[in-house]
């Protein structure tokens, strides 16, 4: 680890010289020689270098979306020429080429932060060793070796021998209880930083062998983290600690607003963005009307949790529109109530109210006697003349109907054959 920190002994200066200033600020708040002053020097360090890689992370992001994009079509490259690795690796190089992927660029943001971590060792180290380094000179050295955090020196290790911790002016017992918790801190974050990424910011409806890789990362980052963090310094676990819990927030925040699409974290975040325009009416954030209008862009590739959104705009009378926006459609305005009130959605069609059943013999009594009455004041306007024709002719035909009615009874027409007399 010496020889490795060596190699970024150019960039030993500047990291020293950023530490000595924050000592300065934090010395005169808490003194110059206590683990304060020197444990929260190093944090501030690890904000300043996450704040600068912040554009890193964000291609980091995009370049892991896009790689989970390419793993159909990568699988199907390594099925059709699995037994021509070269032309393998040539259409994988072409694949990228034409998307425009990177796939180094997932691991930018550690290539990146690499030479501070190794440069800040070497500095803990040298102050273990009595050595000065950088802009670190004799006095600073004496109260760096001071500088004790919750017991343990900043400059020692889990290995370190008991004559060598009793030297700075501590117990051994004391050093292996803090380094113990901060390892295990530091792997339990990386663990769950990881987790949270396979859990809830994954495309669930594409299984590749790229999601089988993240989840065995999953659990060697941890493992790797405790077995070369009995080797780190004290100061060195502490800004380790910081960067991976800055991280695992940084994460919680990409996740809550820019999920991955076909992920849990897309599921959830739709459903907030919906009852928010649906109470609201309207897309008031910037990062909304992007993910809105990269959704209607889709058209029929939208996934499940996107369609579902649309579908639950159109029921509440709203539409997305391409750029982002939301608009009230033909629907909920044609829904308007009479006073002039907008409604936020179509109107109901009303049910009938069921009646009683003495409601509806009242009804049904009432409808007999208009029927009644019309016909009586038919039979009024008639002329008196014609009343006789008619009563004949009612007559007739009841005549008639009878003789109809005995000839359809079996009997013949004519004359009928006398009976036999029976027989007793």
């Amino acid at each position: 680890m010496d020889t490795i920190a060596s190699l970024f002994s150019f960039i030993t200066t500047p990291v020293s010289w950023v530490i000595v200033q924050f000592h300065s600020v934090y010395g005169a708040l808490f003194g110059p020689d206590t683990g304060w002053a020197w444990g929260l020097s190093i944090v501030s360090l690890v904000i300043l270098i996450r704040i600068c890689l912040i554009p890193l992370f964000v291609k980091q992001i995009k370049a892991t979306r896009a790689m989970q994009t390419l793993q159909p079509e990568m699988k199907k490259i390594q099925e059709r020429y699995k037994n021509d690795k070269q032309r393998q690796s040539e259409e994988m190089m072409k694949l990228y080429k034409d998307t425009g992927t990177n796939p180094l660029s997932s691991c930018l943001p550690i290539l990146a932060q690499s030479p501070f971590f190794f440069a800040l060792y070497h500095v803990l180290n040298s102050i273990a060793s009595n050595d000065t380094v950088g802009v670190i000179n004799t006095s600073l050295l004496e109260s760096a070796q001071k500088a004790h955090i919750v017991g343990a020196p900043l400059a020692v290790k889990f290995t370190d021998s008991a004559s060598k911790v009793e030297a700075l002016g501590a117990s051994l017992t004391d050093v292996r209880v803090v380094t113990a918790i901060m390892i295990v801190l530091m792997s339990a974050s990386q663990f769950f930083t990881q987790r949270q990424l396979m859990t809830k910011n994954v495309d669930t409806t594409v299984k590749t062998p790229f999601m089988q890789q993240q989840k065995m990362l999953m659990y060697v980052f941890p493992i790797m983290f405790a077995v070369f963090g009995i080797n780190f310094p004290v100061g060195v676990l502490v800004y380790w600690l910081t960067t991976n819990v800055w991280t695992m927030g940084q994460q919680m925040y990409v996740i809550h607003n820019n999920p991955t699409p076909g992920s849990k974290a897309q599921a959830s975040y739709l459903e907030r963005l919906h009852k928010h325009v649906t109470s609201h009416g309207k897309v008031s954030r910037r990062r909304d009307k992007v993910i809105i209008k990269a959704i209607v862009a889709k058209g029929r590739d939208r996934n499940e949790f996107e369609r579902k959104f649309i579908n639950g705009l159109n029921k509440a009378g709203l539409a997305a529109q391409a750029d982002g926006t939301v608009i009230k459609s033909d629907t909920a305005v044609a829904a308007e109530a009479e006073d002039g009130t907008p409604t936020t959605g179509t109107p109901k069609r009303q049910q009938p109210k069921r009646q009683t059943k003495a409601q509806r013999q009242s009804g049904a009594t009432k409808a007999a006697d208009e029927s009644e009455q019309k016909t009586s004041l038919t039979k009024s306007d008639e002329p008196e003349d014609a009343k006789p024709a008619a009563a004949a002719k009612k007559s007739g035909a009841k005549s008639g109907s009878g003789t109809r009615s005995k000839a359809q009874s079996g009997q013949r027409k004519g004359p009928q054959r006398p009976k036999s007399p029976s027989k007793k």
